[in-house]
């Protein structure tokens, strides 16, 4: 299975269950950490706390989502490195930092402003769901996923007639991401009315 930690987080990491344990079994605080850094005189962004993070010699791939509120920031971990983390993290650039372990429950939501979209397709593949969110004809939607550009709930996917239903978060490199949020009845044009949400 995926996770980074809690719903919605973007970089996943892959766990392989044994056969007796069910997915609702797992429990994610056994596997990933947060850690709460306070900055003082200062609100550091996403790029600072990577950089400082990765400055220490830790990996990218030990490393989860960043979530920023002002001058506080959560940083998802493997337990290996947060020991790292919490000893030696305490300056983001020139901004002082004070780290702390949190619970992932504890962990805020991140703040998401969306766009809402309505559209029709004539059906529920991907390559008309990513048009009609980012406003692009079926026949570019179509070579960006062929380019390896476009990513279903966050996997990167290839195919243009993959099926997409509600729920699903979509991404397109460059342009953003979104969500399916419902699809209604079908036109007199037998086409299928869609509504999206585009995070800002």
């Amino acid at each position: 299975m995926l996770t980074g930690g809690q719903a919605g987080c973007e970089r996943q990491a892959a766990f392989f269950l044994p056969e007796h344990m069910a997915a609702e079994d797992f429990d994610p605080a056994e596997h990933i950490r947060a850690v709460k850094l306070q900055a003082h005189f200062g609100a550091p962004g996403h790029r600072d706390y990577l950089g400082a993070a990765l400055g220490l010699g830790i990996t990218r791939e030990s490393l989860g989502d960043i979530r920023i509120f002002d001058d506080v920031a959560y940083l998802f971990c493997l337990p290996t490195v947060e020991p790292l983390l919490l000893e030696e993290l305490k300056k983001v650039g020139r901004i002082s930092v004070t780290p702390s372990p949190c619970p992932l429950a504890e962990v805020p939501a991140p703040l998401i402003q969306v766009k809402a979209l309505s559209f029709t397709v004539k059906s529920l593949r991907l390559d008309a769901i990513l048009g009609g969110m980012f406003g692009l004809s079926r026949t570019a939607a179509a070579e960006q996923i062929r380019m390896g550009l476009a990513s279903l709930n966050y996997t990167i996917c290839e195919r243009t007639d993959a099926a997409v239903k509600e729920g699903d978060v979509i991404s397109l490199r460059g342009r953003g991401k979104g969500c399916l949020k419902a699809v209604g009845g079908r036109s007199k044009k037998d086409r299928l009315f869609v509504e999206a949400e585009v995070y800002l």
